[in-house]
């Protein structure tokens, strides 16, 4: 597969790079930084030895002295690193390190050295459909758009075998859980919820387990990055808003290849599901790229009027409301104007599936597949007046 342009921009100095696995950090790192030193921590013989002995980067750096970046994969595996990278970047010559990491888990646990700040945190992200020459909506719904999937000869196959990677190199291997059936279980269990109020108890009822199990496998879910919460909207509220986050798996395609179904499953109603995550994952990258501040939010009632997503930031208050139908009717806009009422600064769009871009009361109509392959960081995504 040729290799995608991306819109991540390395910082010029040390940080550290985050994002699942299969999201293309390593394959886009070397080719933006072909004379880098690069140390791959999931080479065994690699890790073996930095494990013993992390000071043996020492002499590593030795080795190549005129080389000004080292780039360390999978930093997480070692985290006794961390310190050694320290002390070389406080020391008489110090270096530019790329740290990249699949998961925060043993980073944010125990104590361990994050630099104390002398290192960026930085997010990778799947592909977002402007960095695509050939964007297609039915197909990034149905695969998702990591690089991993898309870029195999069997598409299907990889996304199928996803979910058994992480299971086997991560959940497995590092113990993070002793029960492995009902981490799968579990799995299942919070496809459903993927894009509603996250209810734990609920949750622990379906996977027949305590609520502090769930509760804990959701922080792993969110450690390994597979996972992501959206916040409710409240700034200056008017009226009152719901307690819960929503929860949403990282990638369409991760979703619906977790998600179970049957003859109870309404096709249109995992469509919507996959589609709401979508447009999620693209609006959560956006903020990330942007580098501005901007956040992401929903905003919800006790009586159940709700706008999918909110984005909040210097640039403005944009409302979005997310809608699997090709037509649309008075009735759906209901949410946004109420949002508007509250908040008369903010504009306001419905996404559809549809080709009709309109503007009806202040509110915009366009098509979903238009708006992604429209979105680029850097500026709000809705369009002018």
């Amino acid at each position: 597969m040729e290799l995608i342009s991306r819109f991540f921009r390395i910082p010029d100095g040390s940080c550290f790079v985050f994002g699942p696995r299969g999201t293309g950090k390593s394959t886009w790192l070397r080719h933006q930084l072909p004379d880098a030193l690069y140390l791959d921590l999931l080479d065994p013989e690699l890790y073996r030895g930095l494990t013993a002995r992390p000071e043996r980067l020492h002499d590593l750096l030795s080795g190549s002295p005129d080389t000004g970046t080292i780039v360390v994969d999978e930093i997480q595996r070692v985290p006794d690193l961390l310190t050694v990278i320290h002390s070389v970047l406080e020391g008489p010559r110090p270096r530019r390190f790329i740290m990249t990491g699949s998961s925060a888990r043993k980073l944010r646990r125990g104590g361990v050295d994050l630099l104390a700040g002398r290192a960026l945190h930085r997010t990778f992200h799947p592909f977002m459909a402007a960095e695509m020459p050939e964007f297609e909506l039915s197909e990034a719904l149905r695969l998702g758009l990591l690089p991993l999937v898309r870029g195999s000869a069997r598409p299907a196959d990889a996304l199928a075998a996803y979910a058994s990677l992480y299971l086997e190199q991560e959940v497995q291997a590092e113990g993070l859980t002793r029960n492995i059936g009902a981490f799968v279980r579990f799995l299942e269990a919070i496809s459903l919820s993927h894009g509603s109020p996250l209810n734990v108890a609920s949750v622990a009822r379906e996977c027949e387990v305590e609520r502090k199990v769930v509760a804990g496998y959701i922080n792993i879910l969110e450690d390994l990055l597979l996972a992501f919460r959206v916040p409710v909207f409240r700034r200056r509220a008017r009226r009152r808003t719901v307690a819960r986050d929503k929860l949403y798996l990282f990638d369409a395609g991760v979703f619906r290849s977790l998600r179970p179904r049957g003859p109870l499953d309404a096709p249109a109603e995992v469509d919507g599901q996959a589609l709401e995550g979508l447009v999620a994952q693209h609006l959560r990258a956006w903020a990330a790229y942007s580098r501005d501040g901007a956040r992401l939010f929903y905003w919800r009632t006790p009586a159940g009027t709700e706008v999918d997503f909110v984005l909040y930031g210097e640039g403005g208050l944009q409302a979005i409301e997310v809608k699997n139908a090709r037509r649309i009717g008075p009735g759906d806009l209901r949410s946004l104007r109420a949002f508007r009422n509250d908040y008369p600064q903010a504009d306001a769009a419905l996404l559809h599936r549809g080709a009709a871009r309109e503007r009806i009361g202040g509110i915009w109509l366009l098509p979903v597949a238009d708006f992604l392959r429209r979105l680029r960081p850097g500026a709000f995504p809705l369009p002018a007046e």
